[in-house]
């Protein structure tokens, strides 16, 4: 079979390790902060992710595009309440999309912690991020909650749904 290689990107403390092991085992994990990476194999309808979480600390970030090579997903994980580092967000995923390396992934926004008061709507984000200025990937922004595991299951079914239609 086929495996897709996926990587969870975003700041630290977006909630990229939970969004994981939401997927894996629906259940809520405590975690630490990452260092280097978590990598798991995800199984959606017969379609198997490897899913690549990496460390998103300032000292990390740099060392994401070791990453990149054959990546078709990106996992781009935001703190629907972190407004003071959205434009940190934004910065980072312009310059992954502007490697070469990921030239053909498809982009999958997960507005997270929608369950917290005051946090910016996907609306809101999508609009910041000036997602539609992007035309050469194919991209969803969808809202969820890293905890309870809501929004989740759509995020992976559009990317079942956008396997390999580059």
């Amino acid at each position: 079979y086929a495996e897709h290689k996926v990587i969870i990107v975003g700041l630290d403390n977006a909630g990229k390790t939970t969004i994981l092991y939401q997927f894996l085992m629906n259940e809520v994990v405590h975690t630490s902060p990452t260092i280097g990476s978590n990598v798991e194999e995800i199984v959606v309808k017969n379609t198997h992710f490897l899913m690549w979480d990496i460390g998103g600390q300032e000292s990390l970030r740099s060392s994401w595009n070791t990453y990149y090579s054959n990546t078709e997903f990106i996992i781009l994980v935001v703190d629907s309440i972190d407004r003071e580092r959205l434009s940190i967000t934004k910065e980072e995923l312009y310059r992954m999309l502007a490697h070469e390396d990921l030239r053909k992934a498809a982009v999958l926004i997960f507005a997270n912690k929608q369950d917290m008061k005051g946090c910016m709507t996907a609306a809101e984000i999508s609009t910041y991020l000036t997602l539609s200025s992007i035309k050469d990937h194919p991209w969803h922004i969808q809202s969820c909650c890293a905890l309870t595991g809501e929004g989740l299951c759509q995020g992976l079914e559009w990317m079942t749904s956008h396997i390999g239609v580059r």
